[in-house]
């Protein structure tokens, strides 16, 4: 009876060792390591991310630092963390998933982990999040490769999308949130700023359509073409266009054209000594070609 028991046991064990798989999975990015498989990795790499979980809770940069690679953060990587960590009163991340796996002929030991992670700001500000992150430690053990997604929790001060866009009339967006555009609105407005400080009719008229129209504050409708622009400084001694916000925002789940709103302050001095001030509200309107089509301005002295 104990010999068949044993016998029992040594067969189970035989099917398991047979059936379990020591790796699986599959990479299909398009580079040389294309289809291969994926394993578990060294469960050391799963210490030090622990390791720098807790430095980072406990907001030590230098501590947290001896696990990152120096090339990977840059010249300006440890300051610039260091002056994030500090922007907070308090940070927790508490890992409940970590998982090590290494891809088939790589040095390299890429660590998954699932977090909870709450950030209590100096400024008030406060955001709980449930992340899931890439770690990826090189041969020396040392990151030099992440990748974040995050899920924001209800409680936060802070949310991706809000408000909501009513329209003039009935319209099938109405009613639809608000999200920030991000097709790089706001360094074009940058640049045509500058442009127009420097009085570079060129350089102002590029992120326009070739026919764009303007809406100034006075009421006033004028279709301008690139050259049309040239003539907006022709009075001018001097031109200082000073911005205080710019907001780049799309309606929820539309297709991408934008408006950024522009919060600002100009002084324009003309040739014959007059100086004209106000504060200014203005609405770029960005098209699918990611072009200026249109202006409106509102204004107050």
């Amino acid at each position: 009876m104990k010999t068949l028991i044993i016998s029992s046991l040594l067969l189970i064990l035989s099917i398991l060792t047979i059936s379990c798989n020591s790796s699986g999975g599959k990479y299909l990015g398009n580079d040389d390591n294309n289809g291969k498989a994926y394993s578990i990795g060294d469960d050391a790499m799963s210490e030090k991310l622990l390791m720098i979980a807790e430095a980072y809770s406990n907001q030590d940069t230098d501590e947290l630092l001896k696990h990152y690679d120096g090339t990977f953060l840059g010249e300006n990587g440890p300051e610039s963390t260091r002056k994030w960590l500090e922007s907070m009163d308090s940070i927790t991340m508490e890992p409940y998933i970590v998982i090590p796996v290494k891809l088939e002929g790589d040095p390299d030991t890429k660590v998954l982990t699932w977090s909870k992670e709450e950030r209590h700001y100096k400024n008030g500000s406060y955001e709980k999040l449930d992340l899931m992150e890439f770690f990826n430690f090189n041969k020396y053990g040392k990151v030099d490769k992440f990748r974040q997604w995050k899920s924001v929790d209800s409680s936060n001060f802070g949310k991706s999308y809000g408000g909501k866009f009513i329209g003039e009339k009935d319209n099938e967006y109405k009613g639809r949130p608000l999200v920030f555009s991000d097709r790089n609105e706001v360094e074009i407005i940058e640049n045509m700023i500058k442009a127009y400080n420097d009085m570079d009719p060129v350089k102002f008229a590029e992120p326009f359509a070739d026919v764009a129209v303007l809406n100034d504050y006075k009421g006033k409708t004028m279709e301008m073409t690139k050259e049309d622009m040239a003539g907006l400084f022709k009075d001018y001694n001097s031109v200082n266009w000073n911005p205080y916000a710019i907001i780049p925002l799309k309606i929820y789940n539309t297709d991408a054209a934008s408006g950024v709103q522009v919060m600002s302050k100009e002084t324009r001095v003309f040739k014959n000594g007059k100086v004209w001030e106000k504060e200014l509200f203005e609405i770029f309107y960005f098209d699918l070609e990611g072009k200026i089509t249109s202006m409106t301005q509102y204004a107050r002295d």
